[in-house]
């Protein structure tokens, strides 16, 4: 298979665009699923901390059970009902059973995902950085939808990623172990300065603590030298759809937007195309 897919290319991406929508897929129920369960883990903590009776106890709830479900009838998905992107347009968007839509969010995740993975295994072919691109892709969709549906960015994915990202670089796959200690630490500190000093000069919070640890894990994965580009492409893109959402979707200016997803996809910006967009800059200034 391995010298298949190194005679072959095309059979190889070929392969990472149908593994990615796969893997798109499953990353769905980890957007749908995880705030639940989060939540259910601090009701049961809280109820712990406040010496109450906890909850009462409900049927299995994780990222494996109980079986996927259409939300207004109940319909269980059958497997022929759940095939990315083509079980959507096969059934236009609507539930087989009662005809409720269908959000258009799950093709979305699947098809980004697919997209990624071929172009990861273009232009990395079989390699640990194609591995490691991987999953690093995986977890910016993931916490980018989650943030916009929570506002919320889960350390059970954000911390995994910020070790994952040294351990990779530990040989050096992105860039060396310095740079990536370096990168953790001043990613993290960077915006909690940033965070502080909006809060002491205007009384309120203007992001939270899980953007300190998505940056801090984008700079475990890519180094020190990849943090002014990504703050600098997050910045511009949330400030570009922020004023887009304010004029023309008519969203009130006291209504916080998530800075989660913007950080996420430039993040993916630094990862494919960030040594050259520094070497462009470097050489006009």
């Amino acid at each position: 298979m391995t010298a298949a897919f190194t005679a072959y290319p095309a059979f190889l991406v070929t392969v990472a665009v149908l593994a990615g929508l796969v893997v798109g897929s499953f990353l769905n129920v980890v957007i749908h699923r995880l705030p639940k369960m989060l939540e259910r883990q601090w009701r049961s903590e809280c109820a712990e901390l406040a010496g109450t009776p906890p909850p009462p106890a409900a049927e299995r709830y994780d990222l494996v059970k109980p079986r996927s479900a259409c939300p207004q009838c109940g319909h269980r998905i059958a497997a022929i009902e759940n095939i990315p992107v083509v079980s959507y347009l096969a059934l236009r968007g609507k539930c087989s059973a009662c005809k409720a839509p269908i959000s258009p969010r799950y093709p979305v995740v699947e098809a980004l995902a697919g997209a990624l993975a071929g172009y990861i295994a273009w232009r990395y072919g079989l390699s640990a950085a194609a591995l490691g691109a991987a999953l690093f892709a995986s977890a910016m969709i993931a916490l980018a939808f989650i943030d916009l549906d929570t506002f919320y960015l889960p350390d059970s994915i954000t911390l995994p990623l910020l070790w994952a990202g040294l351990l990779f670089n530990v040989g050096g796959v992105f860039t060396d172990l310095k740079s990536a200690v370096i990168g953790a630490a001043a990613g993290y500190l960077a915006l909690w300065a940033v965070y502080w000093a909006f809060k002491f000069a205007t009384g309120k919070e203007g992001m939270g603590y899980g953007d300190f640890k998505l940056l801090a894990a984008i700079g475990a994965w890519l180094g020190w030298k990849m943090l002014p580009l990504t703050i600098l492409a997050s910045s511009l893109v949330g400030a570009v759809v922020g004023i887009g959402l304010i004029v023309f979707a008519r969203h009130a200016r006291e209504k916080p937007i998530p800075f989660g997803p913007y950080l996420a996809a430039a993040g993916l910006i630094a990862l494919f195309w960030g040594e050259r967009i520094n070497r462009v800059y470097f050489e006009l200034f």
